[in-house]
């Protein structure tokens, strides 16, 4: 840890909004944490100067991490959720800042896991947690981010891991799933995970659904076919929402596989926490499970929902500026 590298700069940016705070010192609480609309700036760079201006620290802060949401491939990166498309180290120059560290924004989210507090993290069935397990994490909200922790054997280290798992091939375990699953196909020409398990994608089942039904559906937003699904006040919009955390376990599920994720398997994004119980009153655990002759093994595993009230890629945006 540098001492001369403060204040830090963090921020989480996502296609809907971009997140920013400032620790003014070694160990200290995050401070000034502000969100900003994304559609409220036309670049990054320009949400990053309105927030200085905004909160206008006493010293500019010299290090600066984000977790953003699209991968992070050499300097230029052109978001997938959003037109903003930038240069990396132009950015930095611009903004005077000495480092400017750009990761994955589930990346972030996992390096903040083993930080949070149990009054942070809800548990949704399966048993304890195995020390020193691999980790899992997947969150959908604008798009769907996949992302998992490794402990570097013998140290506290940990090691995250980059992906786009949202792009994987979206499967169903019923005929009313691969109904809808092939109305996706037939939109996209991929029906990736994304296209189902995001704000995005829970109006894509909606539609998919009524178009199955050879129904007329109505122009909904994401939070309009939630309010609909929650009130049971529109069929089509409740078995969306059915449909939705359905796919989100059997997604999870093969991440869990894939990864051994005994250390547990959490879910983080903008959809899942604002949704309160109605994850356990869904078919998300048993789809998490029904993996055949790995039921029982995962069965055991335990799945979280990161409810923080302060974004936790924030924290994980930090520990990245010492880790990687």
């Amino acid at each position: 840890m540098q001492a001369d590298s403060y204040p830090r700069w963090v921020g989480d940016v996502g296609g809907t909004n971009a997140r920013f705070a400032l620790q003014l010192a070694p160990g200290a609480e995050l401070s000034a944490v502000d969100t900003l609309p994304a559609a409220d700036h036309p670049t990054l760079q320009d949400a990053m100067a309105h927030y200085l201006r905004t909160h206008s620290p006493a010293v500019s802060p010299r290090w600066c991490a984000i977790g953003i949401a699209n991968p992070i491939v050499g300097d230029r990166v052109q978001m997938t959720n959003h037109h903003w498309s930038f240069s990396i180290e132009a950015v930095r120059q611009t903004l005077g800042l000495e480092r400017l560290l750009l990761i994955n924004d589930f990346t972030a989210l996992a390096l903040s896991l083993p930080s949070l507090k149990p009054a942070e993290l809800r548990q949704v069935g399966g048993g304890a947690v195995v020390e020193g397990a691999p980790v899992g994490l997947i969150g959908p909200g604008t798009g769907l981010g996949v992302s998992g922790l490794l402990r570097v054997p013998g140290s506290d280290r940990v090691v995250p891991l980059n992906g786009e798992g949202g792009h994987v091939t979206l499967g169903g375990a019923t005929p009313r799933e691969d109904a809808v699953i092939a109305a996706l196909r037939q939109r996209y020409g991929h029906a990736s995970a994304e296209r189902a398990l995001s704000g995005p994608g829970l109006v894509s089942l909606y539609e998919a659904l009524c178009q199955v039904d050879r129904a007329i559906a109505q122009p909904l937003s994401a939070a309009e076919v939630s309010e609909r699904a929650v009130a049971a006040s529109d069929a089509h919009c409740v078995e969306a929402l059915d449909m939705f955390f359905a796919l989100l376990g059997s997604v999870a599920g093969n991440l869990a596989l894939s990864l051994g994720t005994r250390g547990g398997m959490y879910i983080g994004g903008g959809i899942v926490p604002r949704l309160g119980d109605r994850i356990d009153r869904s078919t998300f655990r048993e789809r998490f499970v029904a993996k055949g002759r790995f039921r029982d093994y995962l069965q055991a595993m335990p799945t979280f929902v990161v409810q923080a009230s302060t974004s936790p890629a924030l924290l994980g945006a930090l520990r990245a500026l010492d880790d990687l």
